[in-house]
């Protein structure tokens, strides 16, 4: 019966640390979606709407060290 138990504890552990990982996968994506989102609306307002260079370029900034970090899988569609 303790060999039982102790496969089931071990079972239940691996799906919830693969619940984790698919998690901080998903948190990862989000955070790339939206830094590239940032970069969309930055560079739309500096060639639209006289927004500021620098804002495109520090939102560029964020999203390659984002991609550095965690891969270029937020580009991918």
């Amino acid at each position: 019966m303790a060999g039982f138990l102790d496969r089931a504890k071990e079972q239940a552990q691996r799906g919830l640390t693969q619940g984790k990982q698919k998690l901080d996968e998903v948190q990862t994506q989000r955070a790339g979606a939206d830094l590239l989102k940032k970069l969309g609306s930055a560079y739309y307002a500096e060639q639209r709407r006289g927004g500021s260079p620098e804002a495109t370029r520090r939102a560029m900034e964020a999203l390659e060290q984002h991609i550095a970090t965690h891969g270029d899988g937020v580009l991918r569609g």
